[in-house]
């Protein structure tokens, strides 16, 4: 699977131009395939033949580097391709199979071998996942010392993960026999052993003796033998629960004992949970033939504990339907999520005067026969007003620490397409007549809703303009796409009586048509004074239209 465009980690296959057989010359169209931007065509780069197609049209999500199709230089050979590679999937998991294998032989060497039959009863505590996005941790401060005692809730360690620094609570009561993974460990991966500890004080120097060192303790299950009645309480699912697990579960109103438990002693933790949450397994604790069984005709008088589930479990409905998501949708919600947590988003509004533009745009239709759209001469405004206010024309360099400002003024369009919202650029806007801004705007978006446009026509630019004027929308806060630094959010045109002052210098009411625009800029790029002057050069932009565009 080729990488069509710089954020791409995955694609679907939309449609194979070539069957198994077919000769190909180099710039032929092997395939198309729906990438995080586009639906693009996937030309060879060498001649031969298309032996075997590894993954099908219609096949989701294939990340980016993993085969889809094999070709062969002498059309003899293509008998030669084992019949066993029918589908990407088998590829995939053959490569899968032996990434474990080497993993797990990397382990092995890098770890200490420990017999858990040679320890006294033991349990290896792993790197918690102390937040979904969690897969792996530094180790920031160790709170506890080999041979402290542990009582539950105690903190052992502060743990740095991806998202700040956390406190890990433990679960168990004993004594912390061995550290395995020292203060200022770097990327333990999530799982991986950091701890031993024991039920026993007496034990404590015999696993100090038998684990050498090293934080690459292959991890063991508690090797205790466990009474009757533990034994009884795994079967049924746990045997004690953390404050936090017990929190989601009140949440996502989830049936406890269908989630399996992987903490010590049959302890349900957080991850159980959200890992239940993610595959859909948690089901709830009432199901629907219950539910109905529960409220029959005659009410019958129900237990406190009884009522207080019922009342407890959200609304859930009968049926529902999984619409899923195209890649575009999938990175849209990723990079506005990234904007929205990264960049210092500021806020700036104004309203400007419709009715010269109106005026003008009615105007060029009927005296010179140019049809444009209100966007269009927005388009032409904006860009403008970024050339008066080269500031405004700016990112920020993020490895530099710096303001960069751009060459050429290069407007990005919002269109919103069944796929999701595509931003097409309208390259060199300030340089660009009304009418020609007007005529590329229509092919873009065009191609933007066909899924036809190309990396060219949607990577860059420097400023980005979304317009709700066609929906009953007032005013709106847009958010920025970086690694730009400003989109202005343009409302539609309302109607207001105001007080005019006419040729005669006297001051009457008048009705005005007035739109609001709302501009959202990177306050590390804009500080008040740059989003003011851009603001303002907008509005005599508006004002003066005729001059703008003639």
């Amino acid at each position: 699977m080729p990488a069509l465009s710089p954020t791409m980690s995955q694609g679907n296959i939309a449609k194979w131009k070539k069957k198994e057989g077919d000769k190909i010359e180099v710039g032929d169209v092997l395939c198309e395939i729906e990438t995080d931007k586009a639906t693009l065509e996937f030309e060879s780069l060498e001649e031969g033949f298309l032996a075997k197609i590894l993954v099908p049209e219609g096949s989701k999500d294939v990340p980016v580097g993993q085969p889809i199709a094999i070709t062969v230089e002498d059309a003899d050979n293509i008998q030669k391709i084992p019949s066993t590679l029918g589908s990407g999937s088998e590829v995939e998991e053959k490569t899968a199979h032996q990434d474990v294998r080497n993993s797990e032989k990397g382990k092995e060497q890098n770890s200490v071998d420990v017999n858990a039959l040679d320890l006294p009863p033991h349990i290896v505590i792993g790197m918690p996942a102390l937040s979904p996005t969690m897969n792996q941790g530094n180790i920031f401060k160790w709170r506890k010392k080999e041979g402290d005692k542990i009582e539950v809730g105690d903190v052992i360690c502060e743990i740095e993960t991806d998202k700040a620094t956390l406190e890990f609570e433990s679960l168990e009561e004993g004594y912390l026999a061995k550290i395995l993974a020292p203060e200022g460990s770097k990327d333990v991966a999530v799982g991986e052993p950091i701890a031993v500890t024991v039920e026993d004080p007496d034990d404590i120097e015999a696993v100090k003796t038998s684990v050498g060192g090293g934080s690459g303790v292959r991890k063991q299950e508690p090797t205790q033998h466990e009474s009757k009645s533990e034994v009884r309480a795994q079967k049924s699912g746990f045997t004690k629960i953390s404050p936090s697990a017990k929190l989601l579960i009140s949440e996502y109103g989830l049936d406890a004992s269908s989630i399996k438990a992987s903490g010590p002693h049959g302890t349900l933790l957080k991850g159980d949970v959200l890992a239940a949450i993610k595959s859909g397994k948690g089901s709830s604790k009432i199901s629907s033939s219950e539910k109905i069984k529960s409220v029959p005709e005659t009410s019958p008088q129900k237990s406190p504990s009884a009522r207080l589930e019922l009342k407890t479990q959200p609304q859930q409905s009968d049926s529902f339907e999984d619409l899923p998501n195209t890649q575009i949708r999938k990175i849209i919600a990723r990079r506005l999520l990234e904007s929205k947590q990264t960049t210092p988003h500021l806020y700036l509004s104004s309203d400007v005067i419709l009715d010269p533009l109106l005026s003008f745009r009615k105007e060029l239709k009927e005296k010179h026969d140019i049809k444009v759209s209100v966007n269009d001469i927005v388009i032409k405004a904006v860009a403008m007003a970024l050339k008066n206010v080269p500031e405004a024309n700016a990112y920020w360099d993020a490895e530099k620490g710096e303001i960069i400002l751009c060459d050429s003024v290069d407007i990005s369009i919002a269109v919103a397409t069944e796929k999701g919202l595509m931003t097409p650029i309208v390259r060199n806007a300030d340089q660009k007549s009304i009418s020609s801004i007007s005529l590329e705007v229509k092919q873009l978006a065009e191609k933007a809703r066909a899924g036809k446009l190309l990396p060219n026509e949607f990577q860059g630019g420097t400023f980005s303009i979304s317009n709700l004027g066609m929906f009953p929308v007032d005013h709106f806060c847009a958010i920025i796409n970086p690694p730009q630094a400003g989109i202005l959010a343009v409302g539609r045109g309302n109607k207001f009586v105001e007080p005019v002052v006419g040729s005669d210098g006297i001051e009457r009411p008048a009705v005005v048509t007035k739109m609001n625009l709302t501009l959202s800029a990177d306050h590390r790029v804009f500080d008040g004074k740059v989003g003011g002057a851009f603001l303002s050069a907008l509005q005599s932009n508006f004002s003066d239209i005729r001059r703008l565009l003639l």
